[in-house]
């Protein structure tokens, strides 16, 4: 039976859309500290709340978007993100105050919750159903794909031309991240809801998709110990002697990223879920053990390339997971669900991870973390790995049987 076809133009669209996005998120993230140091003199103790409170506002954002997806439809709750998005964008170039800087990023960080969402949502229902783990891989592609360019843009511009530079890329990503939507065709399946309940969601399930939570906990369990790389994995490495391969951390993250993937998504759909996620856990919690006891460059980047092969692969998984176990048009509430979550899980963890860096240290912290990873296999296993296996066992079974 021939295949249908995934790399469609709309599946392009959503992907080149959610990479825009996220390479201004990783450059600005990476950028902004220095340029809220250099130009507006803020103290260290007020930089971390330049990436906390943007993560804030996204997070509260997401299960609006995700209900709004359901009234308006996922392209037009698509098209206000991105717009929002834009208008940040533009606005860091008249920035002259810490205050005003904060406030910007309530307001990027608005349209970020809200253009990442639908993109989640809408990409789940451009993947044909038979291929939704190999579609769902290769889009977390672009977004891992977003994590090495952003930073490396970023950092380079900023040492040599100016912070404005790196304002006005992000502007030219925000300009095509709209053309991207704009282009885009997206199935209105949020217009037929009302015939497939029999009454609209209320309360809580408005915001939140039930079937999602299980795997969404998950999801939070592996971004806490992921939050000890993306916030102070550069620091460990200056820290170590490891400042030359630590430019070459994420790269190497991207490699064998991009090399798996080809693969991982396939084996997602042809054998089931526990078979890609199992091993992408142990993965990532032997990268992060790494981490902890590297005395040598070659073992730091080695690290890398396990977390990557782990983290990357893990994400794809848990979020084609939780918009699977949703009905159609639910898919966008789904989707604000896991990533309330995993964010959730990345905020608290930088927050509370700094605060055992100091107390145990990098190595301390990183150890600490490894064992968080390994809980999650438990967690995942308990909460949605041995369901997925008896409905795997069943369906064999049923296939068997005709």
């Amino acid at each position: 039976m021939q295949k249908s076809k995934l790399w469609t133009k709309d599946f392009l669209a959503v992907s080149l859309t959610s990479f825009f996005v996220f390479v201004i998120f990783y450059m600005l993230t990476v950028t902004l500290p220095l340029f809220a140091t250099d130009e507006l003199h803020a103290s260290k103790q007020s930089l971390g709340l330049i990436v906390t409170i943007f993560l804030v506002s996204g997070i509260v954002f997401r299960p609006l978007a995700g209900k709004w997806m359901t009234t308006l439809g996922q392209k037009k709750v698509l098209l206000i993100g991105v717009f929002i998005f834009l208008i940040g964008s533009i606005l860091y170039m008249n920035i002259h105050s810490l205050s005003a800087l904060l406030l910007l990023r309530v307001l990027h960080g608005i349209g970020f919750g809200m253009s990442t969402t639908a993109t989640g949502a809408i990409v789940a229902n451009v993947i044909p159903e038979q291929r939704k783990g190999e579609g769902m891989g290769y889009y977390a592609t672009f977004m891992n794909l977003a994590m090495v360019v952003g930073p490396f843009v970023g950092l380079t511009l900023t040492n040599s031309l100016s912070h404005t530079s790196v304002f006005t890329v992000a502007v030219v990503s925000s300009v095509l991240a709209v053309l991207c939507s704009l282009v885009l065709r997206v199935p209105d399946v949020q217009a037929s809801s009302a015939t497939n309940e029999m009454k609209p969601a209320k309360g809580f399930a408005a915001f939140f998709e039930y079937r999602s939570l299980p795997i969404s906990v998950a999801g939070l369990v592996v971004a806490f110990s992921y939050a000890s790389v993306i916030s102070f994995v550069s620091i460990y490495a200056k820290e170590m002697g490891f400042t030359q391969a630590s430019s070459f951390f994420f790269v190497v993250y991207a490699v064998c990223l991009l090399a798996s993937r080809p693969f991982t998504g396939k084996w997602f759909d042809q054998y089931g879920e526990n078979s890609v996620v199992y091993p992408s856990i142990l993965s990532l919690a032997i990268g992060i053990f790494l981490l902890s006891q590297a005395t040598t460059s070659w073992v730091f980047l080695l690290a890398g390339a396990l977390i990557g092969l782990g983290f990357g692969t893990i994400t794809s998984s848990f979020q084609s997971i939780a918009v699977k176990k949703a009905s159609p048009h639910r898919r966008g509430v789904a989707t604000a669900t896991f990533f309330v979550f995993f964010d959730s899980g990345m905020g608290l963890g930088s927050l509370l991870l700094g605060i055992l860096a100091t107390a145990a240290g990098y190595k301390g912290m990183y150890m600490f973390c490894s064992i968080i990873a390994l809980l999650a296999i438990a967690v995942y296993l308990v909460l949605h790995g041995r369901k997925s296996q008896k409905q795997r066992i069943i369906s064999q079974n049923e296939s068997l049987g005709k």
